[in-house]
């Protein structure tokens, strides 16, 4: 039997990620809905059907909570991972199954603007990943955000392990990065060895341990990373030292891109995705970005992936590529050719997922000298 959470899970739930207050008068669970464009899968049904039964357990507990209004509101998918929400949603009428984004045609609308007005606390477990135009929207309202893409019931295990100890864990990766001008990667693959080096100067890293309790804030529930830009090269007349060479294993094949100046330039393989990823650098140079060198903690607590980008990511070392400025970076919805190709993908480095690529070691460079924080796939002498 699947995995499902009562309205006592949810409550402690949203207790213990959100911290509510008086100030906090209102929830909403927004999902995004299939259409010609992007058709519906048996998982995204699933979790939109889960995504309606928890707004109706949350609304039958929302006084012991404190809050007036709960609040399931629909809206079409946005064609892309991290490309910007829909002006207007629409509320759930009790009792009404959205399944299409044709569905919506004729329906009441609320713009996303007064919906995050009246409810503080978002919760947003859709097909495509919301997080970034939901860090925006968070610095803009009196509101937080739980960006949920991707969930699953099997990911449920998840938002309940010891998250004080998750919190603890990527605090000491924020100090980390804090500090380091750079890091310095080397990977196996085959009989090859491959170097990257990672410029960290001026940035600082970010902390997601899952925990939401102030305004102006948006981030992945499960979580349990840091998470820090790579210096992209903004500042006149100086050039980002990122640097070496990136293998990523996708559908089998090890691919590996040449990087310079923290982009991906060429691809240095041969084969079918190495030829679909050449392609794809050259026509959209915003999807070459590095954006992001994340620290996933979640994988020391016994949980494995699930083949869901928003869990696996947060099990050990990930690399992301496309829109960073949701982290702190300068690559923004504007530097792709269309809404529909923007994209913040993460390549996750653990061997469940890659199981042709090991990082054999990951090194920060540090005022004091070099410190090793990664060998051989594992966290080293960090905690």
């Amino acid at each position: 039997m699947p995995e499902t959470m009562s309205a006592t899970d949810l409550a402690r739930l949203v207790r213990r990620v959100f911290q509510p207050t008086s100030a906090d008068t209102g929830l909403a669970v927004i999902v995004d809905l299939p259409d010609v464009r992007l058709p519906d899968n048996d998982d995204w049904h699933t979790r939109r059907t889960m995504a309606a039964a928890w707004a109706a357990e949350l609304e039958s507990v929302a006084s012991d909570l404190g809050l007036q209004r709960v609040t399931l509101a629909w809206y079409p998918n946005v064609g892309g991972n991290n490309a910007d929400l829909p002006t207007l949603c629409t509320p759930a009428t009790p009792g009404v199954r959205l399944d299409h984004a044709d569905d919506l045609a004729g329906r009441a609308t609320l713009s996303f603007a007064d919906l995050f007005a009246e409810h503080s606390l978002i919760m947003a477990p859709t097909e495509l990943s919301a997080t970034a135009p939901l860090k925006v929207a968070a610095r803009e309202h009196a509101m937080r955000a739980a960006t949920m893409p991707g969930f699953l019931p099997s990911m449920i295990p998840a938002l309940r392990i010891d998250y004080g100890e998750v919190n603890r864990r990527v605090d000491l990766f924020k100090e980390l990065v804090d500090a380091a001008t750079g890091a310095d990667i080397v990977f196996s693959v085959a009989a090859r060895e491959c170097r990257l080096h990672l410029d960290l100067r001026h940035r600082t890293g970010h902390a997601s341990g899952g925990l939401f309790p102030t305004n102006g804030v948006a981030g992945n529930l499960p979580s349990g990373e840091t998470y820090i830009v790579p210096y992209e090269g903004e500042i006149a007349g100086d050039p980002s030292r990122t640097a070496g060479e990136l293998p990523v294993q996708l559908d089998g094949e090890v691919v590996i891109y040449r990087i310079a100046e923290n982009k991906a330039v060429a691809v240095l393989t041969n084969g079918p995705m190495s030829d679909q990823e050449a392609a794809a650098i050259a026509a959209e140079p915003a999807y070459a970005n590095l954006s992001e060198l994340g620290l996933g903690v979640l994988g020391d607590f016994g949980l494995k992936p699930t083949g869901t980008i928003l869990l696996d990511e947060k099990l050990g070392l990930h690399i992301a590529f496309g829109r960073s400025d949701h982290f702190g970076g300068m690559v923004g919805p504007g530097d792709f050719s269309s809404a529909d190709a923007v994209v913040h993908i993460d390549r996750v480095y653990i061997p469940e997922v890659q199981p042709d690529v090991t990082v054999v070691s990951l090194t920060f460079a540090m005022p004091d000298g070099p410190r090793e924080a990664m060998r051989d796939g594992a966290w080293t002498g960090v905690f």
